[in-house]
């Protein structure tokens, strides 16, 4: 095999978007990758491995922005051409919706990222 084909059998990436959609260490699946809502620690508590040098920066806000939009749109049109409700109800639900589907999404797809940068050993996650 090629030192290419070995370097990408040995972090598979699937199992490391999982962990990091779990908000876990991509390397072991058990520590915690944040510390608070978005901060990731410098290394995982239990196997050591080192985030300090991740580069998610505004990634996982705008991949946020981008499913909470292309999910919650489409729903305000249907919501306002089949009952057709009063605007400030029709606000309220979706403002409401939004906010709760960006707190839900942010830190999981922060994880993702970080995961995914690991996985391919970009930023610093490449050293052997």
């Amino acid at each position: 095999m090629t030192e290419i084909t070995q370097i990408a059998d040995d972090r598979p990436l699937k199992p490391a978007l999982l962990r990091g959609w779990r908000r876990r260490c991509p390397n072991c699946g058990s520590g915690p990758m944040l510390k608070g809502y978005l901060k990731v620690r410098d290394n995982c508590s239990v196997c050591k491995e080192e985030f300090h040098h991740h580069r998610a920066d505004d990634g996982p806000a705008y991949l946020t922005i981008l499913l909470v939009g292309h999910l919650m749109a489409p729903m305000l049109h249907i919501a306002f051409v089949h009952w057709r409700p009063d605007p400030l109800i029709l606000f309220t639900i979706f403002s409401v919706g939004c906010v709760a589907l960006s707190l839900y999404l942010l830190p999981r797809l922060k994880g993702v990222i970080v995961a995914y940068q690991w996985a391919r050993r970009m930023n610093g996650f490449g050293s052997v």
